[in-house]
């Protein structure tokens, strides 16, 4: 990845934890709505910080392990996406849509650069 790439990337990330926060807040004031939203700050705030220590990652194997915890955030995130969707947690649903899609193309650049980067181990 180029330098520029990564900001990019890091750019995206921090964009997409401001997108979850702001659908946290409009999730409902009850307790099923305070379980998801306290689930979704976490796992969908953590990508950029665990990005950010990819960056300072000591070794390959660091990076890549870094990296899968982001995958592994994201797709916890989306499925929180998806259950707010599901049990109409927030209205218009519509709502969630962008942020469900750039969650989708996040995934996929994260299981693209561990592949590549498992690729270029050894």
């Amino acid at each position: 990845m180029t330098e520029e790439q990564q900001y990019d990337l890091e750019d995206r990330l921090i964009d997409f934890a401001v997108k979850i926060i702001r659908i946290i807040e409009l999730l409902p004031k009850t307790k099923t709505g305070n379980h998801i939203s306290g689930q979704l700050v976490r796992s969908g705030t953590s990508p950029a910080l665990n990005y950010g220590e990819a960056q300072s990652a000591e070794s390959r194997a660091d990076f890549i392990h870094k990296m899968k915890i982001c995958l592994k955030e994201l797709r916890e995130s989306k499925v929180g996406l998806l259950i707010i969707r599901k049990a109409e947690l927030i209205k218009p649903l519509s709502k969630l849509d962008p942020v469900i899609g750039e969650c989708d193309q996040l995934i996929s650049i994260f299981v693209k650069s561990i592949k590549t980067a498992t690729k270029n181990k050894g």
